[in-house]
C-alpha cells in the first residue's frame, strides 16, 4: 500500500511537468508531512516549537524542487529529480556575518567556501545545498544573488554542498539553473519547514529508502543556559541492513523485496550486481539496496545555535554530528561525503571578515564565548536532533520513481510501527 501511494504522488508531479512543486517553505502554504513522532518513534530531549532548524531565531530555510519527465535516462533531457535547498543564517534582510566551525567526517564529497571558515571562523555567506555536479551553479548563483541585495563586500566565499542524487535525477545533464537558486534563496522563511522529497534532498536515498531534507531542534533548560540548537540535514548514505531506529535495526525485520523498476527496458536494467532488475510487485515493498555500489551516498549536516560560541567551539559541535549518524547506523563509508558545518547567530557584529564595509577597522570586538564545561548539554542536543532529522527525512519522504523507471520505496510506516512496538519501543 506504501508503495501504491508513492506511484498516485509521483503521477500527481508529472502532470505538473517542469514546474517546480514545493519552492516555498513556509508551513502556512503546504499541506502538514508525518514526521517520526507523528509515528511514535520516541527521541531524548526536548525539541523547540517547530523542532526545526528554523527554531533558532533569524535563521530562515528556502526550497526549490525541480520534477519533470520519465522514462530512459536522457543526459541533458532527463528525468530530472533535484533541487536547491537554501539556509541563511540571519534571513533574506540579514547582512552581519556568523561564526562557524566545519569537520569532515568523510570527505568524497564537496562543500565550498571551507577554506576561509577554517582560517577564520567567519561565514559571510549564505549555504546552499544542491546535488554534486550542480554546485559550481548554485556557488555562482550565490554570488549573483548576493550582488543583488547590495550585500557588503569586495566578494565572498559562498558556501555550497551536494549530494549526488543518482540514480533518480539525471545529475550529469545539470538542470539547476542560476534562478532555481534564486528561487530558494528568494523563499526562504521561518517557521515549520517541509522535509523528504524537497529542495536539494529531492533526488536522495537515505539508508536504503527514500531520503532527502531532514530537520529537527533541542530547547536547552533554564539550568544549561536555555539556549537553542537546530539541526538540517540532506541525507543521501547507507544501506537498509545498517539503519537504526529507536535504536533497532528495522529493516532486518521487514519484509522487502529486492531493488525493483517500475516499467522493464530493452535490454533491461542490471542492478550494482551485474544481473537484470525485477519489475516492482505492487504489493510488496522494496529496497534501494543494490541500486548503487555499497557507501556511495553522502550526508550534509547544518547545525545552528544562538549560543555564543567561538569557531573553536562550533567545530567542536560539528564534530559531534558524527554521533548522532552513528545512532542511526551511520559508518561513514569510503565512497560517502558526511560533511558538516556549525554556526551561532550569537555575537552579532563581532567580525565580518571579507564582508566588513571599512576597510581594516581598527576595532577591538567584545565577543561572548561560553565556558567550555558548559558545552556538554549542546553536544548531546547536536547529537540527539541529527538522529532525529535523519529519521524525520526517512518518514516524510515518499516513494520515487526516476530516471530508467528506478524506483526508491518510501520506509513503510505500517511496519516500522510494527516492530518498534513489538520491541516495546513505540510510544503510540
Amino acid at each position: 500500500m506504501q508503495l501504491m501511494r508513492g506511484y498516485a504522488f509521483l503521477f500527481v508531479m508529472l502532470i505538473l511537468g517542469s514546474s517546480p512543486l514545493l519552492a516555498q517553505s513556509d508551513a502556512g502554504q503546504v499541506k502538514p508531512q508525518p514526521r517520526a513522532r507523528d509515528l511514535g518513534i520516541p527521541f531524548d530531549g526536548t525539541p523547540g516549537p517547530f523542532n526545526a532548524i528554523t527554531d533558532v531565531k533569524g535563521v530562515e530555510v528556502g526550497y526549490k524542487t525541480l520534477i519533470s519527465g520519465e522514462g530512459k535516462l536522457v543526459i541533458g533531457k532527463g528525468p530530472v529529480r533535484t533541487g536547491v535547498t537554501a539556509i541563511l543564517p540571519r534571513g533574506k534582510k540579514g547582512t552581519q556575518s556568523v561564526f562557524a566551525g566545519f569537520y569532515a567526517g568523510n570527505g568524497n564529497g564537496d562543500m565550498t567556501g571551507t577554506h576561509w571558515i577554517d582560517e577564520s571562523g567567519v561565514l559571510e555567506t549564505p549555504i546552499l545545498i544542491t546535488n554534486t555536479l550542480s554546485v559550481g551553479v548554485v556557488r555562482d548563483a550565490a554570488i549573483a544573488w548576493m550582488t543583488q541585495q547590495n550585500r557588503p563586500g569586495d566578494f565572498w566565499y559562498p558556501v555550497a554542498a551536494e549530494t549526488a542524487d543518482v540514480p533518480l535525477n539525471d545529475i550529469k545533464g545539470q538542470h539547476v539553473r542560476t534562478q532555481d537558486a534564486w528561487d530558494a534563496l528568494n523563499s526562504a522563511a521561518g517557521g515549520s519547514i517541509l522535509e523528504g522529497n524537497v529542495g536539494g534532498g529531492t533526488g536522495m536515498i537515505c539508508n536504503g529508502f527514500k531520503g532527502g531534507t531532514g530537520t529537527s531542534s533541542r530547547k536547552l533548560d533554564a539550568a544549561s543556559g536555555g539556549f537553542t540548537v537546530g539541526v538540517l540535514v540532506q541525507c543521501n548514505y547507507g544501506g537498509s541492513q545498517q539503519l537504526r531506529i529507536a535504536g533497532i535495526p528495522v529493516a532486518r525485520e521487514m519484509k522487502l523485496q529486492r531493488p525493483c523498476v517500475e516499467k522493464q527496458m530493452s535490454p533491461p536494467i542490471e542492478g550494482w550486481g551485474g544481473t537484470p532488475v525485477p519489475v516492482c510487485d505492487p504489493k510488496t515493498v522494496s529496497t534501494a539496496d543494490g541500486i548503487r555500489p555499497p557507501e556511495e551516498g553522502s550526508i550534509i549536516v547544518i547545525v545552528a545555535t544562538d549560543a555564543p560560541l567561538s569557531p573553536d567551539q562550533l567545530k567542536r559541535l560539528a564534530r559531534r554530528v558524527p554521533l548522532g549518524l552513528g545512532r542511526a547506523g551511520s559508518i561513514e563509508g569510503d565512497e560517502s561525503g558526511d560533511i558538516f558545518l556549525a554556526f551561532s547567530t550569537a555575537n552579532a557584529g563581532a567580525d565580518e571578515g571579507n564582508s566588513s564595509q571599512n576597510y581594516f577597522p581598527l576595532k577591538i570586538a567584545s565577543v561572548q564565548r561560553l565556558a567550555s564545561w558548559y558545552l556538554d548539554p549542546i553536544f548531546q542536543a547536536v547529537t540527539q536532533a541529527t538522529e532525529e532529522a535523519v529519521d524525520n527525512a526517512l518518514v516524510a519522504a515518499k516513494t520515487m520513481t526516476g530516471a530508467d523507471y528506478w524506483v526508491v520505496p518510501a520506509l513503510p510506516h505500517d511496519q516500522l510501527k510494527e516492530i518498534l512496538r513489538k520491541h516495546n519501543v513505540l510510544k503510540q
